[in-house]
């Protein structure tokens, strides 16, 4: 992809739609594998700049992440350095630290070993709309283990206030289930499986409440994109390639990506995940129908 092969225009829209859909559960990487082809975009997705772009894309979401957890991010850090220091984890911050360093290790791991042919799933849509119906399966099936565990616990004669301290915050996540939530992570990989979908299905599997389980989700995605930043994004500066066009495009993304996350953190205190499956499954469907 090199000047011209990206119009103006559609890297905007790239960029905007990363933003609006990467935080949502409902996969950015699935939106941006897909759309083009049904709305006859004119780019490739097979050139060999499309994933780094995205990545760029990533990183305008990972900044408003940043900018949105930015007190968290420091007192973790400086926890960070004070465990490295003692050797020893003793505070809940020096805790989350090491949970959300475990979280990241399924996703990096397969990153690496499969980095090949996961790209080449990133140049054909159906596979994209395959991928969409399967985390439309993945979100509703969350919920309905999560539902299941509710309505045990009603039938105990829990109050509502017991029910609630039945799910656990982030704090009380146990390195097992951030093993199991890095896990989800990986499944992302795939153009479709949405990355705060799978990893808030998770956290609702390990026993978080859903707003715990989407703060937990957009910590967590931040350390993995930023690695996957510093990779491709160096592809990007070869001759020709329009880094202006596509840093506005990545700065787009980082203001539609807080707009939603703002959003999110909101709706998810009451919300489920049903909608966004049922907006999944609807939009996979119509890409295996139409795209050939």
């Amino acid at each position: 992809m090199v000047a011209g092969d990206l119009p103006f225009w559609t890297s905007m829209f790239l960029g905007l739609l990363q933003g609006s859909t990467e935080l949502f559960p409902v996969s950015s990487l699935g939106h941006a594998v897909l759309l083009p082809s049904l709305l006859h975009l004119d780019f490739r997705q097979s050139d060999e700049s499309f994933v780094p772009y995205l990545v760029l894309l990533h990183l305008g979401t990972a900044a408003a992440l940043v900018v949105i957890y930015r007190r968290e991010w420091v007192a973790l850090i400086a926890a960070f350095a004070r465990a490295a220091v003692r050797g020893e984890l003793r505070d809940a911050d020096e805790r989350l630290v090491m949970m959300l360093a475990i979280g990241t290790v399924p996703a990096g791991v397969a990153g690496v070993v499969f980095e090949t042919r996961l790209k080449s799933l990133f140049a054909t849509p159906r596979p994209a709309a395959i991928f969409l119906v399967c985390n439309a399966g993945i979100l509703l099936g969350a919920e309905m283990l999560r539902r299941r565990s509710e309505r045990r616990a009603a039938l105990e004669g829990r109050s509502r206030e017991e029910q609630e301290l039945a799910f656990a915050s982030v704090d009380r996540l146990s390195f097992r289930s951030a093993i199991l939530v890095g896990a989800c992570q990986a499944l992302a990989l795939l153009p479709g499986i949405s990355r705060s979908g799978v990893t808030m299905a998770g956290g609702l599997l390990a026993g978080l409440r859903h707003e715990e389980a989407v703060r937990f989700s957009f910590l967590l995605a931040t350390p993995i994109i930023a690695a996957a930043g510093a990779l491709e994004v160096p592809q990007l500066f070869n001759s020709g390639v329009p880094v202006g066009q596509y840093a506005l495009g990545a700065v787009l993304a980082g203001l539609a990506a807080y707009a939603s996350a703002r959003f999110l953190i909101r709706y998810f205190r009451v919300g489920r995940l049903d909608p966004y499956a049922y907006y999944c499954a609807t939009l996979g469907l119509i890409g295996l129908i139409v795209v050939r």
